[in-house]
């Protein structure tokens, strides 16, 4: 897929999250249907906390020279970032604004600047563009467990 297609494909992302969580209400989003998993609130908190992290990773890669990327658990940020005091639409507004911004810092590159490494702790050497289709397919993923819970409580 060329750089100008994965660039599309990350900007539609925040509408298809927009999308599977509009008319929930508080009770339908802090609801855990399947027991130990995350709520949808949850889900979307952690999907707008991976974009300020791999908007900073896609960052570091254009500007520096092989930088090291350090992991995220989610597992380990979930119990310690306030969920519960988060509010759904702020963090849908924040995904939106995060891929508009940093999709207007891709759009200036090159195609070789895609090729560009970082090396992540654990996942080893990624391209830019192997991290940006990590994003790309990063909403997708988790809209298929809010549709499944959604069925659950609404």
């Amino acid at each position: 897929m060329s750089p100008e297609q994965l660039i599309a494909d990350y900007l539609t992302g925040p509408r298809l999250l927009r999308e599977a969580v509009s008319g929930m209400t508080q009770e339908q989003l802090r609801a855990r249907p399947i027991p130990g998993k995350w709520s949808t609130l949850e889900v979307v908190c952690h999907i707008a906390d991976a974009e300020g992290v791999y908007s900073e990773r896609f960052k570091r890669v254009i500007a520096e020279h092989e930088p090291t990327l350090q992991d995220m658990d989610p597992d380990l940020w979930m119990p310690r970032i306030a969920i519960a005091e988060r509010d759904v639409v702020e963090e849908v507004q924040l995904v939106d604004l995060i891929r508009r911004h940093t999709g207007r810092i891709l759009k200036t590159l090159s195609p070789a600047d895609f090729q560009r490494i970082g090396h992540h702790t654990t996942a080893g050497p990624l391209t830019l563009e192997g991290l940006l289709q990590r994003m790309v397919g990063h909403i997708p993923h988790h809209i298929a467990f809010i549709q499944e819970k959604r069925k659950l409580v609404c």
